[in-house]
């Protein structure tokens, strides 16, 4: 008898997201009120262009200590998410 092996190919994403990061910021801005509400009017222009507008009105970080600026966000992803949420309303 003979064993096989195969292996598993690893993900390299988190929760279907790029990485940790880039999903902890979407999943406040999608499920805090006070986030999405701005989202919808200042994320029109891309996910640089909300920042400013996220650091004025809850500081430098999501409430799980993420930057907003972190330089491992995936800006794309962030950028494609914003747009599908200003177009659904």
């Amino acid at each position: 008898m003979t064993a096989s092996t195969f292996t598993v190919p690893q993900e390299n994403t988190f929760n279907g997201w790029a990485n940790y990061e880039t999903w902890n910021v979407s999943l406040w801005i999608n499920n805090d009120e006070s986030m999405y509400r701005l989202a919808r009017i200042k994320g029109h222009s891309g996910y640089d262009h909300l920042i400013p507008a996220l650091e004025v009105n809850f500081g430098q970080m999501t409430p799980d200590g993420v930057r907003w600026m972190d330089p491992r966000i995936d800006t794309d992803e962030m950028d494609e998410m914003l747009e599908e949420l200003c177009d659904n309303g």
